[in-house]
C-alpha cells in the first residue's frame, strides 16, 4: 500500500497522529535497522507503515477497541515498537513488562492493568502468563498472522481505522508504565497522549540534542519510560533507530550500527570508561606521554567548550592532532561516527563526564521521571555543565520547594497513579506541580543539580543529613568496583557495601578499596566520609531483586538480603 494514499484522521497531539505526520513526511533514510542472523538488515518507511497499518487493523479484528489494554512482555526488538505504535493508533492502552520480570511481576502487571491480551516475545515468555485470565496471549511469531488477519479486515471494514483513529483524543490514555519499584510494589502511571506527544515535541525543539539524520542505538527497555520515549523520537525526528535486543551485545553492535546518538543508562557508560581508562593504563613510555599530552588538550578544550568561548588557533591545531593521534582510537570502538551520548535514569559521576570530554566524546546527563513522561532537564552540545543535568527543556518550569525539593510543571505531567488516588495526591498539587521526591538546586543559569532522591537521604544517628547517592557515584568511578551502597540511616556514623568488577580477585582488594574510599573521603565533611565498607562475595543481581531493570539498585531489598554484613559494619 503506498504511503501517500493513506489518510491523516487523528487528533493532533495524540500519538496516532505522530505516527500518521511520520508516514505522511517519509524518511530520509530507513526509520529501522532490525538484528536479524544475517545482520542488521534495514526496515522501509514503507515496510513500517504497511505493518503498524495492518497490526492495528488485526487488532481491530480480534475485538480490541479504544481503552482496553493489552501488555507487551519483550525485548527492544523492531516488533516491540510497531505493534506499540498499532495500540496508538486504534486507541488501546499499552502496558508494558520488562523482559526479565518474573511470573509473579509480570502476573501483577497484568491483572493490575486489567488487560484483555498480551504480546510475549516467544514461548518461554509465553510462560510467565500461563494461567492468567486473558483473551489474547500472542507471540511474535504470530505478528505475520495478525498482519495477515489485518489485510482481510480492512478489506471488509475499510474506513474502521480512520474511525478508530479519529476518535482518539489528546486527554484519553496510551499507557500505563509502571515504576520499577525500588521501595515497594510498582505503581502505574497514566501517561495520555498528549503527554507523550509533548514529551517528544520538547525534545524536537532542541534543534542540536537530536537530529533526523541521526542514527541511534537502542538496547534501553521499551518498558521503561527512557526508552520509550527514544523509540517514540524515530518517527517524529524522521532519525533511524537500530534495535539491540540484548544490553550485552552493545559493545558488538556499536562498531557495526556506528551510532550518531547513544541513550544509555550511566552503569553502561560507567563499564565503558573502566575499560578505556585500563587500556590507556598499559601505555608506557612515549605512548604514555602521547597520551598524557592529548588529556591535557582536551581538558583545555573541554573548559572553553563548556564556557562558550572559542578555541585559539594552536589549541584547535593540538585538538586536531590529538584526535588523529588518541581521540580517534577510543571513538572507534564506539563506532567512529559517535555524535552525543545520553544518560539518564540515574546520577552519572562528573569526572567520568568530564573524562570522555577531554577524549572528545560528548556525554549530556539529562534529568527526569515517569511522572514527567521522562524529562524535564538537559544538557544540550552548546549549553552544558558537567556536574548538573542541564537547564529545564522548552515548556517545563522548575522551582525548588523549601526542603529543598525539585518541583516541576509541565504538560507532560502525567495524569496520576492507576488505581491509587492517595499517591497521586502526594505528588501532584493543587495548581499543577509535580513533587519529584528529589532534592536539588538551581544556579543562576538555570542548571539544576539533583543531590539525591528525597526517601532515600540517611539521617545520622547525630542527625547530619547525607546523600548516599553521591558518595555511591564517587565510588564506582573506580575500575575496582561494580556497585556500591552507602548506608547510615539513624546509625552512629556512614559505611559501604561494595562489590568487585569481575576479575578482581578478593584477596588482598580490602587495602586497594581502602585506597579507593580514602580518595573518596578526601574532600568529604567528616560526619559524610565512610567510616567503613565490607566487600560482598557477590555482586547485587536483578535476579535476587535487587537491581530494576535499568540497573539502579533496589536500596530495600539491598539491605535486607545483606542485613548481617551491615549489622557487622557497625559491630
Amino acid at each position: 500500500m503506498a504511503i501517500e494514499t493513506r489518510t491523516r484522521v487523528a487528533a493532533e497531539r495524540t500519538i496516532a497522529r505522530l505516527w500518521q505526520d511520520a508516514v505522511a513526511r517519509g524518511w530520509n533514510a530507513p526509520p529501522y535497522l532490525a538484528e536479524t542472523p544475517n545482520g542488521w538488515e534495514p526496515v522501509t518507511g514503507e515496510e513500517a507503515a504497511d505493518a503498524v497499518e495492518e497490526l492495528a487493523n488485526g487488532l481491530l479484528a480480534l475485538g480490541i477497541r479504544k481503552g482496553d489494554v493489552f501488555a507487551i512482555l519483550g525485548t527492544t526488538r523492531l516488533e516491540w515498537a510497531l505493534f506499540d505504535l498499532a495500540l496508538g493508533l486504534i486507541g488501546a492502552i499499552g502496558a508494558p513488562v520488562y523482559a526479565n520480570s518474573s511470573p509473579r511481576d509480570c502476573a501483577y502487571v497484568v491483572e493490575h492493568s486489567e488487560a484483555v491480551g498480551i504480546l510475549c516475545e516467544d514461548d518461554g515468555q509465553r510462560a510467565k502468563v500461563d494461567g492468567l485470565p486473558l483473551d489474547h496471549v500472542l507471540t511474535f511469531a504470530d505478528l505475520p498472522g495478525l498482519r495477515e488477519k489485518g489485510r482481510a479486515y480492512a478489506r471488509a471494514n475499510p474506513d474502521a481505522l480512520a474511525d478508530a483513529s479519529s476518535a482518539i483524543g489528546p486527554e484519553d490514555l496510551f499507557t500505563y508504565i509502571y515504576t520499577s519499584g525500588t521501595t515497594g510494589p510498582p505503581k502505574a502511571c497514566m501517561i495520555r497522549h498528549r503527554n507523550y506527544y509533548a514529551m517528544a515535541d520538547e525534545v524536537r525543539r532542541m534543534e542540536e540534542f537530536i537530529l533526523g539524520e541521526d542514527v541511534m542505538l537502542l538496547y534501553l527497555p521499551l518498558a521503561h519510560n527512557f526508552g520509550r520515549l527514544m523509540h517514540l523520537l524515530g518517527p517524529h525526528l524522521g532519525l533511524t533507530i537500530a534495535f539491540c535486543a540484548d544490553p550485552y551485545g552493545v559493545a558488538d553492535a556499536l562498531p557495526v550500527v556506528r551510532p550518531t546518538v547513544f541513550p544509555s543508562v550511566p552503569r553502561v557508560y560507567e563499564k565503558i570508561h573502566t575499560a578505556v581508562v585500563a587500556k590507556l593504563d598499559e601505555a608506557t613510555g612515549t605512548r604514555r606521554r602521547l597520551i598524557d599530552w592529548a588529556l591535557s588538550v582536551g581538558r583545555r578544550v573541554s573548559d572553553r567548550r563548556q564556557r562558550g568561548e572559542p578555541l585559539p588557533a594552536l589549541l584547535a591545531l593540538q585538538h586536531r592532532v590529538a584526535d588523529r593521534l588518541v581521540y580517534s582510537k577510543v571513538k572507534e570502538r564506539l563506532g567512529g561516527r559517535f555524535r552525543v551520548g545520553i544518560s539518564g535514569g540515574a546520577p552519572l559521576a562528573k569526572n567520568v563526564m568530564e573524562f570522555f570530554h577531554a577524549l572528545d566524546i560528548l556525554i549530556l546527563e539529562a534529568y527526569g521521571l515517569t511522572e514527567c513522561t521522562t524529562g524535564a532537564t538537559g544538557n544540550r552540545p552548546s549549553q552544558l555543565r558537567f556536574g548538573t543535568v542541564g537547564p529545564a527543556l522548552p515548556g517545563v518550569e522548575l522551582k525548588i520547594a523549601d526542603d529543598g525539593e525539585v518541583l516541576i510543571r509541565t504538560d507532560t505531567v502525567f495524569a496520576g497513579y492507576y488505581k491509587d488516588e492517595a499517591a497521586t495526591r502526594e505528588v501532584l498539587t493543587d495548581d499543577g506541580w509535580l513533587r519529584s521526591g528529589d532534592i536539588g538546586h538551581l544556579d543562576d543559569d538555570g542548571f539544576l543539580t539533583i543531590t539525591d532522591r528525597k526517601k532515600d537521604i540517611l539521617v545520622t544517628a547525630g542527625g547530619k543529613n547525607v546523600a548516599p547517592q553521591n558518595l555511591e557515584s564517587a565510588l564506582k568511578t573506580s575500575p575496582l568496583i561494580s556497585q556500591a551502597l552507602v548506608v547510615g540511616d539513624r546509625r552512629p556514623y556512614v559505611a559501604a557495601l561494595i562489590t568487585l568488577e569481575p576479575g578482581v580477585p578478593h584477596d588482598g582488594a580490602e587495602a586497594r578499596i581502602q585506597a579507593v574510599v580514602d580518595d573518596v573521603n578526601r574532600d568529604l565533611s567528616r560526619f559524610e566520609q565512610i567510616k567503613r565498607f565490607v566487600i560482598l562475595r557477590r555482586d547485587f543481581s536483578a535476579e535476587d531483586g535487587e537491581v530494576t531493570p535499568t540497573l539502579k539498585l533496589k536500596r530495600r531489598a539491598c539491605q535486607e538480603h545483606f542485613a548481617a554484613e551491615i549489622d557487622q559494619l557497625y559491630a
